[in-house]
Parts: structure tokens; sequence; C-alpha cells
């Protein structure tokens, strides 16, 4: 990446998605890569692994899974941002049988405030995300009625 273009880029996020066994079923990426095409996020990174029963860490190359994960559609995507000490510490955050995916992307809908907030001499100082499954427990506990299964 150009250092010019880099001043013009959105907010980055990273997260890392498991699933039980060896590979997702594919509902997922579909999704991402209508909001790639939508030119609402940009993939940076993605790498895929798998977590054995007895622990040890397996990566998967994109170009091998089945057409059915949908994650075929991302081989390439690499930036050389997402370190191997990333992974191996989303790999320790794995439980064991699972498989993972783990992003990285641009937020590009946020790129001119974010551009905007540079050039006025402005930086981001905090930035957070609370998980869906922390506010139905925040929510359930204001007024358990409020949240439906």
């Amino acid at each position: 990446m150009a250092p010019e273009s880099i001043e013009e880029m959105g907010p980055i996020d990273y997260v890392v998605l498991e699933w039980p066994g060896r590979q997702p079923k594919g509902d997922a990426a579909p999704l991402i890569l209508e909001l790639v095409d939508r030119g609402i996020i940009r993939i940076l990174d993605i790498a895929l692994m798998v977590k054995a029963e007895d622990g040890s860490i397996a990566a998967i190359d994109l170009g091998e899974l089945d057409a059915d994960s949908g994650f075929a559609e991302f081989q390439g995507a690499s930036t050389g941002l997402l370190s191997q000490e990333d992974l191996e510490e989303a790999a320790n955050a794995l439980q064991p049988g699972t498989s993972a995916a783990v992003l990285m992307w641009e937020n590009r809908w946020a790129a001119p405030v974010a551009v905007a907030l540079r050039r006025s001499g402005g930086q981001l100082v905090a930035s957070g995300r609370i998980e869906i499954q922390a506010m139905l427990a925040a929510l359930e506990a204001l007024d358990p009625s409020a949240v439906t299964s």
C-alpha cells in the first residue's frame, strides 16, 4: 500500500469467526462478498485455520476449500498486515474441534469521515464493539420480557 493511499483509507477492523467442525457451511461468505461488491468494505487479509481436538492448529489453503464454503472466492486477499503472531493469538481464542476465519477489512463507508478527521488534526482515541450476546444479556437483565428467543 502506498502511503498516500493509506491517508485516504477508512477505519480497519478485524474479526475472528469460529465454526464447529472442519469448515463453515458457506452462509456468511456470500454476505461478506456482497459488502465488498457494494464498496462498503474492502478485504485486506483473510486466513482460515482449524484447531484439532488435541489443540494443534493448521492453516487452510483457500484454494482447497469446497465451493460451498464460499471462502474460496477470497483467495489472494492478502496485504501482509495480518501477521503470524496475529494468527497465533486468534488460534488461542478458538475451542478445540473448530475452524475459523480471520478477516481484516477497511470500512470504506467511513473513509470520508476518517479522512476529514485526520485532515483537521483530529484522531481516534478509543473504539470498541459490543457483541450481540452482551447486548442481549444486558437487555434481558433490564427487562426479561424484552428479549425473545
